[in-house]
């Protein structure tokens, strides 16, 4: 089974963290000695994942100097900076550009955040001819702070959902979607996952893919969540390269 190419969103501003991260862009925020985004390229690089590109907004410099000094085995890691803020499929599609030869699929991700959830089976399926894309769900007991999904019976998305209390299946922002389905993307800027790609591909009728999983997860962007990310590494340290 092929692995897809990895789009990393690095470009956030962590406004919520300025009083403990002044100076550092949120995915660089130290956490087990390491940039907490460099945890996610290993984990990457743990499930398979050959070809990263960060996409990098405030202070991309910080993020691409780290990477120029800092090897993960295995993996080819690019940066390509945003000349504006473009949001979230914005800079996807210029990090994108920055890639020589265009993979078949890519998946994308955010580098304040990590889903601990085995990705062989969610790259799976770019093995099913009729799949366009693909989104990872994660089962959590408590999703207040999550946007969650809104799935048919036969696993296909049917619209993304605010968030509201209670256990649920949450949207993990992590996606795939073949290389073929980028021209069709809406022509706007800023350009948005959520609210602008993926419901213009369903009205399309692309046939959105969601991959239900359980697995640990974290997102670092209120302090108190930041707080527990050093414990999160450690306590999952063999997922890591």
């Amino acid at each position: 089974m092929s692995r897809p190419s990895a789009v990393i969103l690095a470009g956030g501003l962590g406004t919520r963290l300025r009083s403990v991260l002044p100076d550092l862009p949120k995915p660089m925020a130290p956490v087990a000695g390491r940039p907490f985004v460099e945890w996610v390229v290993r984990f990457l690089a743990r499930q398979g994942v050959r070809q990263v590109v960060l996409s990098t907004g405030y202070k991309a410099s910080v993020v691409e100097e780290h990477f120029a000094r800092t090897v993960v085995d295995g993996v080819a890691v690019r940066c390509a900076p945003e000349p504006s803020p473009l949001g979230t499929a914005g800079g996807f599609l210029h990090a994108a550009q920055a890639m020589p030869e265009p993979p078949e699929a890519w998946m994308i991700l955010n580098g304040d955040s990590l889903a601990l959830t085995e990705l062989a089976p969610f790259f799976a399926l770019l093995d099913r001819p009729e799949v366009d894309a693909g989104v990872l769900a994660l089962w959590m007991d408590d999703a207040a702070r999550y946007g969650s999904l809104d799935v048919g019976a036969d696993g296909r998305l049917r619209e993304f959902l605010e968030k509201r209390p209670g256990s649920s299946w949450i949207n993990a922002g992590v996606y795939l979607v073949r290389h073929r389905l980028l021209e069709s993307f809406p022509k706007k800027i800023p350009l948005s996952w959520e609210t602008d790609v993926f419901p213009e591909l369903l009205r399309a009728g692309a046939h959105v893919q969601v991959h239900q999983a359980h697995g640990d997860f974290l997102d670092i962007g209120l302090p108190e969540s930041l707080a527990q990310a050093d414990g999160f590494i450690r306590d999952n340290r063999s997922l890591f390269a």
